[in-house]
């Protein structure tokens, strides 16, 4: 997220993704770190499109949005980590999980340890 909003790539969202967006973070689950989601939030820039095709082929049917949103915007890639929503075989835009995106655009991934 931090190489999007520095502007390495664009991020691009739909009225409906952006609603699922929040609604997600909203969770319980998230509320320990709800001032970083807050502090990300105030800075989120994203490329807004408004998908005029309706897709019914993510075994999750919340996640049709996503891939709504790509196709609307000619996306390269949808990073996700759920993958197995998605269909295998589509040709629009490559699905992938964070650290395959990152591998595939050559950004170094760096992970702190705790031990030394």
């Amino acid at each position: 997220m931090s190489l999007g909003l520095a502007g390495h790539f664009t991020i691009v969202v739909s009225p409906t993704l952006w609603a699922e967006y929040l609604d997600v973070l909203a969770r319980p689950k998230f509320l320990k770190v709800k001032p970083r989601i807050d502090a990300m939030l105030a800075r989120f820039q994203a490329l807004r499109v408004e998908p005029t095709v309706k897709l019914d082929l993510a075994t999750d049917p919340d996640d049709n949005c996503v891939l709504e949103c790509a196709l609307a915007a000619g996306a390269a890639y949808i990073v996700t980590g759920n993958l197995k929503h998605y269909p295998l075989d589509w040709q629009v835009a490559r699905i992938v999980n964070a650290r395959h995106f990152l591998e595939d655009n050559h950004y170094s991934i760096r992970v702190a340890s705790a031990v030394p």
